[in-house]
């Protein structure tokens, strides 16, 4: 009777389920939809593969001052995405500028006196006053790397991706466009010294000329600057990678400290003080946070269709599907890998509550590619999600 009974268990045809783990591979586009769109009967909310609901961003952590030989650095996760961040300072002399020269030996006009006197003159808000320094002798030099082994595309010895190559110009175009680093940070002054009233007097005859003489001492000299090289290397992979490096970058934006800087005039030279104690932190303006979003489509083949308007069949399922109440694509907050595999259309939004002031969203950068299907009111609805991520991420970076 043993003996059949094992024959009885061994003739048991497996089962035809599949586990998880290999649905997901097999049919990545069904796994997802059958998540995020579950049947009525179940009464089950709508929930991504990995937990999350839609608008749910993944659980971010920060970390500053990591590296030791840097002037600021950063380490940033968002969820298995992980980016790290140093900022290295060195100086630069605009007697090394080409273009430093003939800038300065243009004619003088009134205007242009007017411009000149008021860079000379320290101020605490300079966005309007000569910013375009920052851009024009490329005082910010960002550059991303995808080390190997943060994700399984990337191997040893290969040239940079276009992908890595493509985020370091996102990275260097928001830099600019949002002005967050101060030109004032970035220059190295000279003061001639006042010679004083008896001094000036044996060298000039008239009152009027002691006048000129005196002023003329007190203007001051730009000579030299600080170029700040950024670079960020994503050591995990997991999707989203813009979202995490620009984190980074702002985290260790905020750790930099430059030693103070002097002309020497003895040796025509920039010196710079060895004591931490004098090191002055970058006055930032602002704190632009990045969201990123996927939308992600019930039909499959939405990738593939070589006509974006739909017919007249397909107006009708959506008519139908929208009569119904059955949601047909979903905006899905900061993708993981798995996600951005099975998405099209992209959107990137980029806000400030600094800048605008009285807790004002500022809106610094909208992108969207990819498909057609976000239009203006959902552009609203993501643009209040991406403000409540700033609170989110200041309240992250407050800690470090």
């Amino acid at each position: 009777m043993a003996s059949a009974a094992g024959t009885t268990a061994q003739q048991t045809p497996p089962s035809l389920s599949l586990p998880p783990s290999q649905f997901a591979r097999l049919q990545p586009h069904a796994y997802l939809l059958a998540h995020l769109s579950p049947p009525s009967s179940s009464s089950q909310p709508s929930i991504r593969a990995n937990g999350r609901a839609p608008s749910q961003f993944r659980i971010t952590s920060a970390n500053t001052g990591s590296l030791t030989h840097t002037n600021g650095s950063a380490v940033v996760r968002v969820g298995d995405t992980t980016a790290v961040c140093g900022v290295r300072a060195e100086i630069l002399h605009t007697d090394d500028i080409a273009s430093w020269s003939v800038s300065r030996s243009a004619p003088s006009s009134t205007e242009g006196a007017n411009k000149r006197r008021k860079v000379n003159e320290t101020s605490t808000d300079d966005s309007d006053i000569d910013e375009s320094q920052i851009e024009d002798l490329n005082l910010l030099v960002p550059n991303l790397s995808l080390s190997t082994g943060c994700a399984p595309g990337f191997v040893p010895g290969a040239p940079p991706s276009s992908l890595a190559q493509s985020l370091s110009h996102q990275i260097l175009t928001l830099l600019h466009s949002s002005r967050i680093v101060r030109a004032d940070d970035l220059r190295i002054w000279y003061q001639a010294p006042n010679l004083g009233g008896e001094e000036l007097e044996r060298h000039n005859e008239s009152e009027q000329m002691d006048v000129d003489a005196e002023s003329e001492q007190h203007e001051k000299e730009i000579k030299a600057f600080w170029v700040l090289y950024i670079d960020v290397m994503i050591i995990s992979l997991a999707g989203n990678p813009f979202d995490a490096a620009w984190a980074s970058v702002l985290a260790a934006l905020r750790d930099t400290k430059l030693p103070r800087a002097w002309w020497d005039v003895d040796n025509e030279t920039v010196v710079c003080s060895d004591a931490v104690s004098e090191a002055k932190k970058l006055t930032l303006r602002g704190m632009p946070v990045a969201s990123s979003f996927a939308v992600f489509e019930a039909d499959a083949a939405s990738g593939w269709r070589a006509v974006v308007i739909p017919d007249a069949e397909e107006e009708r399922k959506i008519t139908e599907s929208r009569r119904q109440g059955i949601q047909r694509r979903w905006v899905l907050a900061d993708p993981d890998g798995y996600e951005e595999g099975l998405s099209q259309e992209r959107v990137c939004i980029v806000v400030d509550k600094e800048q605008g002031g009285k807790g004002k969203t500022t809106i610094l950068k909208m992108e969207k590619n990819g498909g057609l299907a976000v239009d203006s009111s959902e552009l609203k609805e993501l643009i209040d999600v991406s403000a409540q991520r700033w609170d989110d991420v200041k309240r992250i970076l407050e800690k470090c």
